[in-house]
């Protein structure tokens, strides 16, 4: 019986090969959507389900004060107040929660490394990577010890074993004392693990936010509880202390400077569902949940368009078909097994999609993953047991359907020729291809949309301007003559011919600044954003002083206490007349807090994504504190003769600031446009699906088309007979689908306006939504419709009208 039911689907086949192939094609490119997200999916959560600890490990973060910035880093005293004073914490762990970036020495041979991770000496009981080599245990535990990815130990060591060999890390012998095997995806990757991180000059500074925390609890210890009492650990060792150092009650000092909320994130969770931050809680960045939520989302709508394809085309082609099931159900076929041999075909058609889409998939992977900046492969027992079910799933709504309305097709009816002329299923293929018409319409606003968004980010003013700055790394590890570096190289730079201006600031355009201090004005708390910087810094960036002036070294003051504040700070202050207003602030230095004055407005710059809100800023000169964060150098250089200006700086760099780094740059405005690449991401995302959807629509459009034409063309012969022209032909034949486009546009347009708009409030700088891509959205599909419509209609009323009519 399966043969025989088999030999019928290939009589089908040849008999239709252009549907057919349709039918494949279609299915196929909705199934290749899917698998894409699946892999996505999968990868992304994914991230830590290795990891042995990962339910009783958390990430510690803070939400600071009323301004409600998050942030990833603690102090040490809260650490270790909480591991002596909390019985269900098992263990704390401070680490950076960024990859260091340094050379590696060993004898002869150097290595620069960008993922080396600063931590305590217990970071594998957190983190328990398998040990190839070396210490089980404890491996970190004496001084200046290391452990070595197994990758990282083929390069550095070659053949030798690298246990109880020393290499050199800032200058400073460490000896390695294992070598780890790193499972991916982890929140934390590192290819050198150093111990000791430093924290004696932190040991009781409360308000000194440096170290990432991270702590483990025993098991079956209730989180709520736990966090509870890392809530009264701030309360009592700052809240009260700090109320009552200001002579204030607790009360008075909550509501002018909030309090520390503590959030735990679990390690199970963390990457994708983690809380979002001022900075990364983990060196491998944190998943974007958003984006994988828009994938599946556009995934499934395309596989649900490409499902109503297929079931249009194969309900618009079971009329072919309706005299063999005829005669199949009176030689003694029952309905059942009509139903099995239609499920079977579709099973047959799913499968070759299914290979299709593999191969699909398989070939756009690479153009994939460098999409999304990941490594994903296609197999896996889950993968594979995900694509069985897609199988039985795209079946099951691919086939019933169709196999359910063929077979309950009337025997007589259909036997004396009738069938042509019912409209039994006619309602629910219209339905379907108003539906599809729906699902275009939603993809061609959300790309016109999204397209405006993206294009409006691009061309904003920013409120400066990095032409021709470059920015070019620091690396100079000794902080006591970090200062003294940078202005003779300043200086010498600035003799390059083809550099104009040379600055530098404590921070990155696109990332923001690298400090936060918070304090208290005319009852008002704040927790603006520091900007340290050379003098210049400003003027070179085309950044407006709207009030007052800039920092000067004509001015001796200006490296001791004078400030500049942007608008949005003198704003929340409240300050109509700001220029030299004295303010108080706690900078954590031997000063103690120290008095600034404001002499000049900064007007309000871009120095985040157009995502924030421009936040509230202070300006100072570096030489104002006893440290330096900066670590970039901003050079202006001139467009005539780049190349040789960069060479010559390249030249100088590698000789005399740091040898052991190659000269390294970046434009600020390439830089600053990483901000926005994840829309442009989606922006590409929307085009090339735009056009899929486009395609399965077309093929939709023009297989119903031709069926519903073909079974009229008895009636355009009889109406050529009677003298009706070719226009008014094409017109009949074309309205209802015109009727179908708009129907289809009008239920499109409410989803897209909806989640459009949601997607928009993530952007503090955004565009309207108006009528304009609604309008072109709508002549766009009532352009193609007329297109592939007229053309069918227009072939059919060439059709010879004795064929059709010497039978009657």
């Amino acid at each position: 019986m399966i043969f025989n039911w088999f030999k019928i689907f290939i009589y089908h086949l040849k008999q239709s090969k252009l549907f057919s192939f349709l039918n494949v094609l279609g299915l196929s490119i909705g199934i290749s959507g899917v698998i894409f997200a699946i892999l996505y999916w999968n990868n992304e959560h994914a991230y830590n389900q290795w990891n042995p600890e990962k339910e009783n490990v958390y990430q510690v973060l803070n939400k600071i004060g009323i301004t409600g910035d998050t942030w990833t880093t603690s102090s040490i005293p809260f650490g270790q107040t909480c591991a002596a004073t909390i019985p269900e914490i098992e263990q704390i762990c401070f680490v950076n929660d960024w990859y260091n970036e340094s050379v590696i020495k060993y004898q002869n041979k150097k290595l620069i490394d960008k993922k080396i991770t600063v931590t305590d000496n217990n970071f594998f009981d957190f983190y328990p990577f398998p040990i190839i080599k070396g210490a089980k245990k404890d491996i970190l535990k004496e001084k200046n010890s290391a452990a070595i990815s197994e990758e990282q130990a083929k390069l550095l060591f070659g053949e030798e074993d690298p246990i109880g060999k020393s290499i050199t890390y800032n200058d400073k012998p460490y000896t390695i004392k294992a070598v780890y095997h790193i499972i991916r995806p982890s929140s934390v990757e590192p290819n050198y693990v150093f111990g000791g991180i430093i924290r004696e000059n932190d040991a009781n500074q409360w308000g000194n936010f440096n170290y990432g925390l991270m702590i483990k609890t025993k098991k079956g210890a209730d989180i709520a509880t736990v966090l509870k009492k890392m809530h009264n650990v701030n309360f009592v060792n700052r809240t009260l202390k700090d109320a009552k150092a200001s002579g204030q009650t607790v009360e008075q000092y909550v509501k002018e400077n909030g309090e520390i909320q503590i959030i735990l994130d679990q390690l199970k969770t963390r990457y994708l569902y983690g809380t979002k931050s001022s900075g990364s809680a983990s060196p491998e960045g944190t998943g974007n949940l958003k984006l994988l939520y828009i994938m599946a989302g556009l995934s499934l709508l395309i596989l649900i368009l490409s499902l109503v394809n297929y079931i249009n085309l194969a309900t618009a082609s079971a009329i072919k078909r309706a005299k063999e099931v005829g005669v199949r159900k009176i030689v003694g076929a029952s309905k059942k097994q009509i139903i099995a041999q239609f499920i079977f075909e579709t099973a047959i058609i799913v499968t070759l999609a299914i290979l299709f889409a593999l191969a699909i998939v398989e070939l756009s992977l690479p153009f994939y993953n460098a999409f999304l900046k990941k490594n994903l492969t296609i197999n896996g027992a889950e993968f594979y047991l995900q694509l069985i079910l897609i199988f039985g799933l795209v079946i099951i709504l691919a086939g019933i359907f169709p196999a359910i309305y063929i077979s309950n097709f009337e025997t007589l009816k259909v036997l004396k020729g009738n069938f042509s002329r019912s409209k039994s299923g006619i309602w629910i293929r219209n339905s379907m291809l108003i539906f599809q018409f729906g699902i275009a319409a939603f993809f061609i606003i959300g790309a016109l949309i999204v397209n405006s968004q993206v294009d409006y980010m691009m061309n904003k003013d920013l409120g400066f301007n990095g032409d021709q700055v470059i920015r070019i790394p620091f690396n100079y590890q000794d902080y006591k003559t970090k200062g003294q570096k940078y202005e003779t190289t300043k200086q010498e730079i600035l003799k390059i011919p083809g550099v104009q201006q040379v600055s530098t600031f404590a921070g990155t355009f696109g990332n923001g600044t690298n400090s936060s201090s918070g304090f208290t004005h005319n009852g008002v708390f704040v927790q603006p954003r520091n900007v340290d910087m050379d003098f210049g810094f400003l003027d070179m960036m085309k950044i407006k002083v709207v009030e007052g002036r800039d920092l000067s070294p004509k001015f001796a003051s200006d490296t001791i206490d004078n400030w500049l504040i942007n608008e949005t700070l003198a704003k929340t202050l409240g300050l109509k007349n700001p220029i030299n207003t004295v303010i108080t602030s706690g900078w954590g230095n031997e000063k103690g807090n120290m008095k600034f004055k404001i002499v000049g407005i900064v007007k309000d710059f871009n120095i985040t994504g157009l995502q924030n809100k421009v936040p509230q800023m202070v300006f100072l000169n570096m030489k104002a504190l006893k440290w330096n964060n900066f670590q970039n150098v901003y050079a202006k250089v001139s467009p005539n003769n780049l190349t040789e200006t960069l060479e010559k700086l390249k030249l100088y760099w590698e000789k005399n600031v740091n040898p052991d780094y190659p000269f390294d740059y970046e434009f600020v405005n390439k830089g600053f446009a990483k901000t926005y690449a994840e829309q442009v991401k989606q922006k590409n995302l929307f085009f090339i699906l735009n056009l899929v959807v486009i395609v399965i629509a077309i093929f939709g459009l023009f297989a119903l088309a031709s069926f519903s034409m073909e079974r009229r063309l008895k009636e355009i012969a009889i109406r050529k007979t009677l003298g009706a022209e070719t226009d008014v032909l094409l017109k009949e034949l074309s309205k209802q689908y015109i009727v179908f486009c708009l129907i289809g546009f009008g239920i499109g347009i409410v989803p897209a306006y909806i989640l459009l708009q949601k997607w928009l409030e993530d952007f503090a700088f955004r565009i309207g939504i108006s009528s304009v891509p609604f309008g072109i959205a709508l002549i766009s599909l009532l352009f193609l419709t007329l297109i592939i419509v007229l053309t069918k209609a227009f072939q059919v009323t060439k059709i010879d009208v004795l064929k059709y009519l010497k039978y009657e």
